[in-house]
């Protein structure tokens, strides 16, 4: 078991989970109901076994590309650990448990989880062939937030979809920071990021950017949402300052000449953001 959480670095889960939550939130809020413990349950078992079935198949697809660059050559598949058909299978077995999850949800999500699949699956092949395959990432987490939506209500709504964005601006920009360590090793192997096709500099010009935009983005969906939900007050706001802060901090953390923090930025700074943000505007419709 241990391996296999390794194999699809389950701690990273932090990143996208907290924003599910919070558009099951949203969705509750908006029909007006109690909190139902079965759907939470249920919105964070779509989550393991969506996030689950996305990265043992990004193994599996990139295992010879992992075995030749040096910083991942130590990763579950070349290392041996694990094999590259039991990572296929736990894959399958994840996609399958997926799908089966949301037919209990509702009709909606079930028919959409076909979709959500597509998603994250495919973004495993677009480095061979795009840059913007950190953009790809960041649709994939940006499902989050609606698909906790969808999971309570069964339809669309601006409030979620406007914090989905977020996450796609966000998880883009810092993916981009993350793949500032693979340039060189990306531009010899022909595979394409925009750390190789900018250069680190421009690189993460265009994070910070996307960074710039994500916090407007999410100054708008929490002051919408508080228009709609007159109980939130000063703690969801603190939680869009915090997380606005951190934000521009990891920027702080990486240079062009020194990618020493990187995972201080990638992991660390991002995975509080999320926490504190998400758990602060929850906490602020119940307390």
């Amino acid at each position: 078991m241990k391996k296999y959480l390794s194999l699809i670095k389950f701690s990273h889960t932090i990143f996208a989970m907290p924003f599910a939550l919070l558009g099951f939130v949203l969705g509750t809020q908006a029909v007006a109901s109690n909190l139902s413990w079965r759907l939470l349950f249920l919105v964070v078992l779509c989550m393991v076994f969506a996030r689950s079935a996305a990265m043992a198949f990004n193994r599996y697809l990139d295992r010879e590309i992992d075995s030749k660059n040096p910083r991942t050559a130590v990763r579950e598949i070349p290392a041996g650990v694990i094999s590259p058909g039991a990572a296929l299978a736990f894959t399958i077995i994840s996609a399958g448990l997926f799908v089966a999850t949301t037919w209990f949800l509702n009709f909606n999500c079930f028919m959409l989880s076909w979709v959500a699949l597509a998603v994250v699956l495919g973004y495993s092949y677009t480095k061979r062939f795009t840059p913007l395959c950190h953009f790809v990432l960041g649709l994939g987490l940006a499902l989050a937030p609606i698909g906790g939506y969808l999971a309570v209500t069964g339809y669309f709504e601006v409030q979620p979809v406007l914090y989905s964005f977020a996450v796609f601006l966000w998880v883009s920009g810092f993916d981009i920071i993350y793949a500032l360590q693979d340039e060189s090793f990306d531009r010899e192997h022909k595979l394409k990021s925009v750390p190789a096709y900018l250069g680190k500099a421009q690189a993460l010009r265009l994070a910070k950017l996307l960074h710039l935009i994500c916090s407007v983005v999410i100054v708008f969906a929490t002051w919408q949402v508080s228009q709609a939900n007159e109980q939130l007050g000063w703690l969801s706001f603190f939680a869009v300052a915090f997380f606005c802060a951190l934000l521009f901090y990891q920027h702080t953390l990486v240079k062009p000449d020194d990618l020493r923090k990187v995972n201080l930025a990638f992991f660390t700074t991002n995975g509080v953001a999320s926490l504190i943000f998400c758990g602060a505007v929850i906490l602020d419709f119940y307390a």
